[in-house]
């Protein structure tokens, strides 16, 4: 009998070591040594690299600070931070000992009256007073809880990472949308300046049909250069303003909120110096939204320990006492009972519902190991089309530039030889007409390049870890380190 009182403790103290299911390993792809468009290979830290200062634009900056810690997604996965440690503290909660304890007091009486030669009354009452407490404790023979709270865990820490990818999100929008509004705001202007140029161009039209040196088809056609002028200028104002209510949402603040604050024009943002890109490795760890599918991955894992756990028996110690007191009138007393135990569950038969429980916490880790990868693959498809896109927008505007100069140049030209009538009011308008038309499309290419400036950083994880200002940040570090 002694024999049994050692063993079973130490028995079951073995078994609460054992956890089943598969241990996390960290996923592992093959990646290529460097990026195709870079001969250098050399492994950077970009997490915390304000790239969109290299555009130079004070206001920009101010823009992104601003809403670093307003943003709404922002927030709102702030929000799943809370969410998800209340989910760890009650998955862990399932292994300890659960105590609950409760009370009650009644009283009863008795009043009455009734006759007899000298007249006489009754009264009488009873307190009884109770109270008890229940105990149990699951014992987690085969790891549930702990396999549980492993894969809350990592829920956590994904929780995190989903933090940088609203913030990266924003990044994202908020530039794009602030590039697109400069863009419509220099479009604008350059049509204005081809409006000045065109009016110009009918008013010499004019003079020279007074001179009798020109035909009404010319005004005419003149006329309608300006016209279709004047009708492309409310779409550029449209964008802009589309653009600027945009960012107002992006910060937090109700639309036309910051239209005032943009209407004063600015150069298009152009950047001034180029990213450091590092290694395709490199993406496993700088981008948020690969970090957190391996996370998920982690916690999809240790669900398959939870299931497997639940195949096998469960113990549970149990045990109460209640206690109870009566004070009557002419007597009084007390009771206490008490019991305690363990109980044990055997899964016997359940139409296979636990073992297809396992089989689909397996393949929900499968899934998540192929949505992993696939982020990986994703990431480094993103960085080469942006490098791709960037290193021949640069050519491109270098290249409308000249565009611009030779139509610049041509205008003039033909405006001078229209004076002196050796050429017709047809070579000027084309002139006018294609020089409007390089100008928009320099514009556009610099909007471009300013695109795919953000997009490769974007791609790369780029500032995806720096906390806004005002201290709206992660509240401390992630559950794993990160």
């Amino acid at each position: 009998m002694k024999t049994v009182k050692v063993l079973l403790p130490l028995s079951l103290l073995l078994l609460s070591g054992c956890v089943v299911g598969p241990d996390y390993k960290a996923p592992d792809a093959a990646l290529p040594a460097k990026f195709s468009q870079r001969g250098r290979a050399e492994a950077v830290n970009v997490t915390l690299n304000p790239w969109w200062e290299a555009f130079r634009d004070k206001k920009l900056d101010s823009l992104v600070a601003q809403g670093m810690g307003e943003n709404l997604d922002v927030q709102q996965s702030l929000e799943r931070i809370v969410e998800a440690r209340a989910n760890v503290i009650v998955a862990g909660a399932g292994g300890l000992p659960q105590i609950n304890a409760g009370g009650s007091g009644t009283v009863e009486g008795q009043d009455g009256s009734f006759r007899r030669n000298s007249g006489s009354g009754d009264h009488s009452e009873t307190k009884t007073l109770s109270g008890g407490a229940d105990a149990s404790w699951l014992i987690d023979l085969f790891g549930q809880y702990r396999r549980a709270k492993e894969s809350a865990t990592a829920s956590l820490d994904a929780a995190y990472d989903d933090v940088n990818v609203a913030r990266l999100a924003y990044l994202s929008d908020l530039t794009t949308s602030y590039i697109e509004a400069r863009y419509n705001q220099e479009a604008y202007a350059l049509q204005q300046q081809s409006l000045s140029s065109r009016r110009e161009t009918l008013k010499l039209t004019e003079d020279i049909k007074a001179a009798g040196a020109a035909s009404s088809l010319d005004v005419v056609q003149a006329e309608g250069l300006v016209n279709s002028t004047l009708a492309e200028l409310p779409g550029y104002q449209t964008g802009f303003n589309q653009a600027a209510n945009h960012i107002a949402t992006l910060l937090g603040l109700p639309a036309t909120s910051v239209t005032a604050s943009l209407t004063k024009g600015s150069a298009q943002p152009s950047p001034r110096y180029n990213t450091k890109i590092g290694v395709p490795a490199d993406l496993v760890r700088n981008r948020p939204d690969i970090r957190r599918a391996e996370r998920q991955l982690a916690a999809a894992t240790a669900s398959i320990g939870v299931a497997e756990a639940q195949l096998y028996p469960s113990l549970t110690l149990s045990g109460s006492i209640d206690a109870s007191r009566i004070v009557a009138s002419a007597a009084s007393g007390g009771l206490t009972s008490w019991s305690f135990g363990p109980s044990l569950n055997l899964p016997i038969f359940n139409g296979g519902r636990l073992k297809a429980n396992v089989d689909i916490a397996k393949s929900s880790a499968q899934q998540q190991y192929l949505a992993w990868k696939q982020a990986v693959l994703n990431g480094i498809e993103e960085v080469e089309d942006a490098l791709v896109a960037l290193r021949n927008d640069y050519e491109t505007v270098a290249a409308l530039r000249k565009v611009v100069d030779s139509y610049e140049e041509a205008l003039g030209l033909a405006r001078e030889s229209y004076k002196g009538g050796a050429t017709s009011l047809l070579d000027v308008l084309d002139a006018e007409r294609s020089l409007a038309t390089s100008r928009v499309a320099l514009a556009a290419g610099i909007r471009n390049l300013a695109n795919n400036y953000v997009s490769l950083n974007v791609a790369l994880g780029g500032g995806s870890a720096i906390e806004p200002p005002n201290g709206k940040g992660n509240e401390g570090k992630t559950a794993a380190g990160y």
